[in-house]
């Protein structure tokens, strides 16, 4: 099928292909998820491509993975593709986001109650 005469719409799935290099999972073992931090390492080259550009010039300070998708107006799965490649390559660092609390011991938590009941 000829690709001739199409329009490559800001949605249209090949932009997304040639944008991620027609990678479709992020390469290394960088874990991202949405609420990862990115923040550059390094500044935009001119032979790099323009949306791995502007997400050096964006993270200056640190920005997640979801707000970078929101500013450059991309899929999630096409911004994690493309921070993979960059974090493989040290142009930026991942910070995971602050932990989730861990929950204290379950056996705690009753003794808590039975002993506030108690008053």
């Amino acid at each position: 099928m000829s690709t001739a005469g199409r329009d490559w719409g800001e949605d249209a799935p090949e932009r997304f292909y040639v944008i991620t290099r027609g990678h479709s999972q992020p390469a290394g073992r960088a874990a991202l998820d949405l609420v990862t931090l990115i923040v550059s390492r390094a500044e935009p080259t001119p032979s790099m491509p323009p949306e791995q550009a502007a997400i050096l010039r964006l993270c200056g300070s640190p920005l997640s993975v979801a707000e970078i998708s929101a500013y450059l107006r991309l899929p999630v799965s096409a911004v994690t593709v493309l921070l993979a490649d960059l974090v493989a390559e040290e142009r930026v660092e991942a910070r995971a986001s602050v932990p989730p609390a861990l929950l204290p011991d379950r056996a705690l938590l009753e003794a808590v109650m039975h002993g506030l009941q108690r008053l």
